[in-house]
């Protein structure tokens, strides 16, 4: 009989089919298009490939997070079905919902005092937070606890890596990562900027690699060098895309032609709407679990 239940956000990226069949609930984050707002929702109400179409014809997007009143609504539905949550929330160094679920916690905790309410910082982000989820259903499929998933997914939380890059600059410009000007140089020698995600779960760059192709070869050389066992890697590979797929088609090629221990195939995720509104068409992202982040 489930006495708790696996909770994350929307933006864990991957898909709602597989959520559905890994048990695991969702709650939505919020983006809008030319000022029209829409749930984060899988790509249910708005698909993908309408997303990036608007995105690539010049449409303005933002994005909230979920707010407190949000999570209290969205908690108490299973706490009074008399069961506990393990809720593992999208990294705070990129979004305050971590704070949001921890506030809507301590409110709820006084009138379900005897449930139990965890919330993770998973110090992750779009398709490597899936990842995350994806083991904790597994070691819940093993029969573990919810103390014991608790505990796992704290100690082992950094061993999860991030690489990405992108092709498409303008999207740094808006966010101000980078100024107008290094935006434009760097659109002229075609320099795709290599970026992870560190110990604090912010996002770093790391290199400027001057083409697609030293990207894509980089991004490959990064999980050889942080991989569990490296070359012999036998675990799960995910990769994530904003609107180009053959891009990412190419990285797992390559991928499973090195490490020919995987877990399965490398399982090709698109990025969802409220990543994809801050990093625009054009990024590429790879998620494995590796040596400890730092």
């Amino acid at each position: 009989m489930k006495t708790f239940i696996l909770s994350c956000c929307s933006t864990v990226d991957v898909s709602a089919e597989q959520l559905k069949k890994e048990d695991i609930h969702y709650i939505c984050f919020h983006f809008s298009l030319d000022g029209k707002p829409y749930n984060d929702d899988l790509g249910k109400t708005v698909s993908y490939e309408s997303f990036y179409k608007a995105l690539r014809n010049g449409a303005e997007t933002k994005t909230s997070q979920v707010n407190v009143s949000e999570f209290i609504e969205y908690f108490t539905h299973f706490l009074e079905s008399g069961l506990d949550i393990l809720h593992v929330s999208l990294s705070s160094g990129i979004s305050g919902a971590y704070n949001s679920a921890l506030i809507a916690k301590n409110e709820l905790i006084k009138k379900y005092p005897e449930r139990k309410i965890y919330i993770i910082d998973s110090l992750a982000a779009s398709s490597g937070y899936g990842l995350l989820m994806d083991k904790a259903a597994t070691l819940r499929e093993q029969g573990w606890s919810i103390d014991e998933i608790y505990n796992w997914i704290n100690e082992n939380k950094l061993n999860l890596h991030h690489w990405f890059f992108s092709t498409d600059l303008s999207y740094f410009v808006k966010g101000g990562r980078i100024s107008k000007t290094a935006g434009f140089i760097g659109s002229m020698l075609k320099i795709c900027p290599l970026l992870n995600v560190n110990a604090e779960g912010k996002l770093i760059p790391i290199s400027k690699p001057r083409s697609k192709e030293k990207a894509i070869s980089e991004l490959v050389k990064r999980m050889e060098d942080n991989a569990i066992n490296g070359l012999d890697y036998a675990d799960k590979c995910y990769i994530c895309h904003s609107d180009c797929l053959e891009d990412a088609k190419k990285v797992a090629d390559l991928i499973e032609s090195k490490f020919k221990k995987l877990d399965g195939k490398v399982l090709i995720n698109t990025i969802g709407t409220t990543i994809g509104s801050h990093t625009g068409p054009g990024t590429i992202a790879l998620f494995f679990w590796g040596n400890t982040r730092n």
